[in-house]
């Protein structure tokens, strides 16, 4: 038997399925890493909507999990030691992941490093940028008449990309011949720049054509076109 009730998160989201890992998401750019890495290998969860709309992200109950409020956020029932775990941020879900089922990064030593290092890549450059660039383009920021903090992100996001489709330039993704979670973390944010945030022309996106093939060939995965709607708006 699977007992969650020491966790405040339960009383607020409670799991139907005890025995299932838990997530505590939305279909953002980060929330869906870990979607779409659920929906890739295969492991029994039970989805729960942190909606922006009210505020979820700042109740008690998810700030007992995430003390930073942030999505997404996980409850393992079987951690470590058979014991529940209760994990933040995205990057470190994706390693925790992998690292479970043994999916997804590779066994050698040099291989997962070089994983870690384009995890970090987007977890530190893509994600912020590509997010500031968005706030000054697409959301309060596009009101201020002073451009130059937009022109800041615009710069950054081309060099960004820059360096990633030349990573992609002989390589079908981003360390090689096999996809991993370097490509979940990334390429729902370059999705988000190009979709969401109407960025694609500002950064001179078809500049980067290997960064588009990478990105057609990921959204046309079946487990990626789950993920990206998972958890279901106003579920």
């Amino acid at each position: 038997m699977h007992d969650l009730s020491a966790y405040p998160i339960t009383e607020k989201w409670p799991a139907s399925h005890p025995e299932r890992l838990q997530l505590y998401s939305l279909p953002t750019p980060n929330g869906v890493k870990v979607s779409i890495m659920l929906e890739e290998i295969g492991l029994p969860y039970e989805p729960h909507l942190v909606s922006f709309e009210t505020d979820d992200q700042l109740s008690p109950a998810f700030l007992s999990l995430n003390p930073n409020n942030k999505i997404p956020a996980i409850l393992d029932p079987d951690g470590p030691g058979g014991r529940p775990l209760a994990l933040f941020e995205s990057g470190a879900i994706l390693l925790y992941l992998a690292e479970k089922t043994g999916q997804l990064l590779p066994a050698d030593a040099a291989g997962r490093y070089q994983t870690l290092q384009w995890l970090m890549f987007q977890m530190g450059g893509i994600g912020p940028m590509f997010g500031q660039l968005g706030f000054f383009h697409t959301f309060v920021g596009k009101e201020y008449e002073d451009k130059r903090p937009r022109d800041r992100y615009v710069a950054e996001c081309k060099r960004l990309l820059g360096v990633l489709n030349g990573q992609l330039a002989q390589r079908t993704w981003i360390t090689g011949d096999d996809y991993g979670i370097a490509d979940i973390a990334t390429f729902p944010w370059v999705r988000n720049l190009i979709g969401f945030y109407q960025a694609g022309d500002l950064v001179g996106i078809d500049d980067f054509p290997h960064v588009l093939r990478a990105l057609d060939a990921f959204v046309a995965r079946p487990a990626v076109i789950r993920g990206l709607t998972i958890p279901k708006r106003g579920a």
